[in-house]
């Protein structure tokens, strides 16, 4: 008789087919035209109707199935009843047919250890779950805009069909944490392959745990000698600037959604990603970090010092975020003295 699959795999399994679904709602509330839109913060910091109903979908969905998980989501969100067509009961076979890695064949939901550090008997350690639920709103919101304006003539066969590529700076992220480490994580993008037309087959979803591999996509590099910075379009500052002009680069790519940037670091578009600055919190950078690490990359602060996921932990990435498929220490090596002296590592 077949062994049941680990608790990562079985987690795994069920975060895969719950982004999927999150895909969907995200692409049918942009073609209702009605996002629903408020601000939390400020302009730049927007919530949709596509940010709640699929934060309420991962979340339920999870904690249906595993209990016992902590699992923390980016919107505050009322405690209420969630509807059962936003419940995912699916899991990916693909996922369930791998092997777990031997170092986490035996997480459990919740253990009970020793606190030998400070020597203050048992602690309680959970599997962590950082949930974005829409990464990249800013964009889906711009997209949205030019798609449903009056001077933009909407085709009803070709919905996605748009005059800019914001809709590829939207993601679904799902990260997994164990002992304050990011090991895992599932990246859906809604609207892969919206512009190739009709008939186009249209959203992807990657995932990788570390030990295992990464999936969902053809690994790339950027060619020898060429530096090209991925940084924000939304978000910038001098700290930010200063950080990617001393970095030397050949070309500079401006886009949206902390997701959206480690896809370009791994399909070979972009060699770092730089964000001098706080701002990205860990349910921006736990998923995206799991999948890099897991094909060899690295994500740290503007120090080089790893952030860690665990459930109590503050949720902002205070020093910044320089990720990289190769060659980390030039990249740190590069970075402004002032810089690094306005943003204290933790």
């Amino acid at each position: 008789m077949a062994s049941r699959p680990a608790v990562l795999m079985r987690l795994m399994a069920s975060a895969y087919a719950v982004a999927e679904k999150a895909g969907t709602i995200v692409r049918q509330v942009l073609q209702s035209g009605e996002l629903g839109i408020v601000e939390k913060s400020g302009a730049n910091d927007l919530q949709t109707l596509a940010d709640r109903l699929v934060q309420k979908s991962i979340c339920a969905s999870l904690s249906k199935s595993f209990p016992k998980v902590t699992i923390i989501g980016e919107e505050e969100l009322p405690a209420e009843a969630v509807e059962e067509d936003l419940i995912e009961n699916g899991q990916s076979n693909l996922i369930l047919q791998k092997s777990c890695p031997d170092q986490y064949a035996s997480l459990k939901e919740e253990e009970v250890k020793r606190n030998r550090k400070r020597n203050m008997g048992i602690m309680l350690i959970t599997l962590v779950v950082w949930v974005d639920p829409l990464d990249g709103t800013k964009e889906y919101t711009e997209a949205a805009r030019v798609l449903y304006s009056p001077v933009y003539i909407q085709k009803p066969e070709q919905p996605y069909r748009s005059p800019n590529r914001l809709l590829d700076h939207v993601t679904v992220l799902i990260g997994i944490a164990y002992g304050g480490k990011a090991i895992a994580g599932v990246i859906n993008q809604p609207f892969y392959n919206y512009q190739m037309g009709t008939g186009a087959s249209l959203g992807r979803t990657l995932w990788g745990v570390l030990g295992l591999g990464a999936f969902g996509f053809q690994l790339q590099e950027v060619p020898d000698g060429k530096r090209i910075i991925t940084t924000t379009r939304s978000h910038s500052n001098k700290l930010v600037i200063d950080t990617v002009q001393a970095m030397e680069p050949h070309d500079v790519i401006r886009v949206g959604g902390a997701g959206n940037k480690i896809i370009q670091l791994v399909e070979g578009k972009a060699s770092a990603y730089v964000f001098a600055s706080p701002g990205c919190k860990k349910w921006d950078t736990c998923a995206p970090e799991a999948i890099l690490h897991a094909v060899g990359g690295k994500l740290t602060d503007m120090h080089g010092n790893a952030y860690t996921y665990d459930a109590n932990v503050k949720h902002m990435n205070s020093a910044g975020v320089l990720a990289t498929l190769r060659n980390h220490e030039y990249y740190l090596s590069r970075v402004p003295q002032a810089v690094l002296q306005a943003l204290p590592s933790n």
